[in-house]
């Protein structure tokens, strides 16, 4: 299944050993979650432009000496959750390429006498460690003098040399999952000059003797410090601070599911406040008994620098009066995701308190009353962003108290039958999203983005009423239609996205919606691909097709005897061609003969892009905003062919597809059930079946955005579900460290 391919996935295959006759043409090969117990030296020998080699989750206890000799371009090698015992230098002797090395979750003890990684001057993440890891000794880690990226898996890490790590000079980030406190300090201690963002992960700080060995970090230039999955008491909060504001560099210190036992009872005091620390992130911070929690005056002193503040998901029902009084700098604040009322964010939000406070989010709390809410917030002079989403309001009172500065206000999700004069009129971005709205009336001079998704609207606001609007946002609501002039009143409207509506189609519309296809302002969701009396349930807005008379369609006619008996004529056949699907066929019919006289191969002075990608409108999001932004945003960029942007706007659609994919070096189809079961992408594969898959060429690349058996593949489709059967298919991983690798495949399988 390999053959003539780049991309070779032999995962979870059942293996017992790497199979033969690997071509010199793949550059990854998957053989991940198999039995595979040993790596002989020929079984990569022919593999020479391989990148990328997946061994993880195997039996591998041994691997030959000359391996790998022959893999000098390979950049990835993962050999994590195997059995090996020890690690050889003459493994990666010839590596010289090897950029990202996974080697955790083996049975090895120590990483031998001398490096195992000298060879491996290009190296930028290495992650290794197990259970048994026990000793790291002096020189272990030389050759390697730049890192990005080491992770160190120790939980029963209990020796270590000092000066270990001091050969590596420079390193970006470092995740330590130590146990042994004392072996932690010692490893801090050869990072103290090298690393930038330090994390510690599975400690515990129970007692004040656990932290003396943590006093080193005084002494590190580390600008970002965070605990995650750490253990924290009353008597040790106040040491650890105190270390942290010794470091001479501190900008960022993060808090990630950790556990403080205690109600904040500080006795001992702190000190001092660090003059560098900007930025301070607490999530899912547990706290077994929170209700009991103090009013935390004792470090009321250390927060008159802190700029960017965020305590998410952690149980907060109240911020103390004088802790907001002395947050003098803040200019961000978040506090999503936790209990905050209405009487609790009065006394959060006191007279005096955030002075210098620009974002808050308050998103996901219990507040249930905009007008308190609005006064309560309403002395912040200097507050321009609030949101307020996924909060219960209900009702809306008619008048509101708002920060005078306030600009941008998020009320999406949060139970609003009607909209009212409470919304402050100097807005310029408006989000109420996700209510319950059916119209929208208000007079907003200066607004200029407006969000009215998945509400029950069923016409446009009113432009007078926002006339400066430059966007909006009416999707998944129930429009049916709305006039040329409707449309143009908006005299500055860029974008109109009204997407997974049920517009009535009449010729006028759909007339006026080509017209607007790929011209500014642009309307979202409505291809250029509308035929007046076609099925038109396609991507984005739904299309309900009605039959016309000849008379809407052409007034210009004369009603009389003969017309109508054509007319019925013609409307028998148009009725009998939208069944089963004639009109198309035919035309399907003259494109695939046209691209047949047509070289097979466009000349390379003609390719315009990297490839073209075929995706249902219902994946767009993961396309457009994930997909697009990683290939089009990389290192050299890539240029992709999407239809909603780089059609010929009035060009019939097939003729667009073919062009696109005749000027495109691949093909890249984003498989998923909403592609399958599209009507549109199934027409789009019924003209991409015989250009793409007849030709043996492998042109095409599958990505498998969701499971999908090949069997929920059309049957006509017989070659594609051949291909999904014997071919390799990149997967979309719904594990996000996963994903780097996902894109590292799908960037080599589109420069192939």
């Amino acid at each position: 299944s390999c053959d003539a391919t780049e991309l070779c996935n032999c995962s979870s295959m059942g293996l017992d050993f790497i199979p033969s006759g690997l071509s010199g043409k793949i550059t990854t090969l998957n053989l991940a979650h198999n039995r595979i117990k040993h790596i002989r030296s020929q079984d990569l020998q022919q593999t020479v432009n391989l990148r990328a080699l997946l061994l993880q989750s195997n039996e591998i206890s041994s691997i030959d000496e000359g391996s790998f000799l022959s893999l000098g371009k390979l950049e990835l090698l993962d050999l994590s959750k195997n059995s090996l015992a020890h690690l050889s230098p003459a493994w990666f002797g010839h590596l010289f390429s090897l950029r990202h090395l996974r080697l955790e979750g083996n049975s090895y003890r120590d990483l031998g006498e001398s490096s195992p990684f000298s060879s491996l001057r290009n190296l930028s993440f290495l992650h290794l460690g197990n259970p048994q890891f026990s000793t790291i000794r002096r020189g272990n880690f030389e050759g390697i003098e730049l890192l990005d990226k080491l992770w160190i898996d120790g939980g029963n890490l209990s020796q270590y040399e000092p000066g270990s790590l001091k050969s590596i000079k420079k390193m970006n980030h470092v995740i330590v999952n130590v146990r042994n406190i004392t072996v932690f300090s010692a490893i801090v201690r050869d990072l103290l000059r090298s690393v930038t963002w330090l994390e510690a992960r599975n400690i515990s700080f129970s007692v004040p003797a656990e932290t003396e060995p943590l006093r080193v970090l005084s002494s590190s230039l580390a600008e970002k410090v965070s605990f995650k999955q750490a253990l924290l008491t009353d008597a040790t909060v106040p040491k650890i601070v105190s270390v942290l504001a010794d470091m001479p560099k501190l900008v960022e210190l993060e808090m990630i599911d950790c556990r403080l036992l205690g109600t904040g009872q500080w006795k001992m005091g702190i000190p001092r406040k660090s003059q560098t620390l900007r930025v301070l992130t607490i999530e899912k911070l547990s706290i077994e008994e929170f209700y009991l929690f103090t009013d935390l005056q004792v470090v009321e002193d250390l927060l008159s620098l802190l700029t960017r503040v965020t305590v998410e998901n952690t149980k907060v029902f109240l911020v103390p009066c004088r802790i907001s009084q002395h947050l003098l700098s803040l200019e961000y604040l978040d506090l999503s995701a936790n209990l905050l009322g209405d009487q609790s964010l009065e006394h959060s939000a006191c007279q005096g308190g955030l002075p210098s406070l620009k974002t808050l989010n308050l998103s996901q709390n219990s507040l249930s009353d905009l007008e308190k809410t609005g006064k309560s917030l309403s002395h912040l002079r200097n507050l321009i962003l609030l949101d307020v989403s996924q909060n219960n309001f209900g009702e809306m009172p008619d008048a509101c108290e708002w920060p005078k500065a306030l600009k941008y206000l998020n009320l999406s999700g949060a139970q609003i039958p009607k909209l009212t004069t409470c919304i402050p009129p100097a807005l310029e971005v408006l989000d109420v999203s996700a209510n319950k709205l059916t119209e929208f009336g208000l007079q907003l001079p200066f607004l200029k983005e407006l969000y009215l998704a998945k509400n029950q609207l069923k016409a446009l606001p009113g432009a007078a009423a926002v006339p400066n609007l430059v966007a909006m946002s009416v999707s998944r609501n129930k429009l049916n239609s709305f006039s040329r002039e409707e449309f143009e009143s908006f005299k500055k409207m860029e974008l109109l996205d009204a997407s997974d509506n049920n517009f009535i189609c009449s010729c006028e519309f759909l007339s006026f919606v080509q017209q607007q296809a790929g011209i500014a302002p642009v309307l979202v969701g409505w291809p250029e691909r509308y035929v007046c009396d076609s099925p038109l349930a396609v991507r984005g807005a739904e299309v309900v097709a009605v039959h016309l008379s000849l008379m809407e369609c052409h007034r210009s006619l004369v009603v009389s005897l003969v017309c109508a008996l054509v007319f019925l004529v013609v409307l028998v056949l148009v009725v009998v061609g939208y069944k089963y699907h004639a009109v198309w066929y035919l035309r399907m019919t003259w494109a695939w003969l046209r691209a047949k006289r047509k070289p097979r191969r466009a000349p390379a002075k003609d390719i315009c892009y990297d490839a073209f990608v075929s995706y249902s409108e219902n994946d767009s999001d993961w396309v457009e905003n994930i997909m697009v932004q990683e290939l089009e945003q990389a290192c050299p960029p890539f240029r992709l062919c999407l239809h909603k942007r780089d059609f010929v706007p009035g060009k019939w659609i097939v003729d667009n597809i073919i062009d696109s994919i005749e000027k495109s070096h691949k093909t890249l189809f984003v498989l998923s059930e909403h592609f399958v079961q599209s009507e549109w992408c199934k027409y789009e594969l019924d003209f991409s079946h015989f250009r793409l898959f007849d030709e043996n060429n492998d042109a095409a690349i599958l990505v498998l955005l969701e499971p999908i058996q090949s069997k929920a593949v059309p049957k006509r489709f017989c070659k594609l579900r051949k291909i999904m059967n014997t071919k390799t298919y990149l997967e979309w991983p719904l594990e996000e460290e996963k994903r780097e690798l996902f894109w590292f495949n799908l960037k080599i399988a589109l420069r192939s």
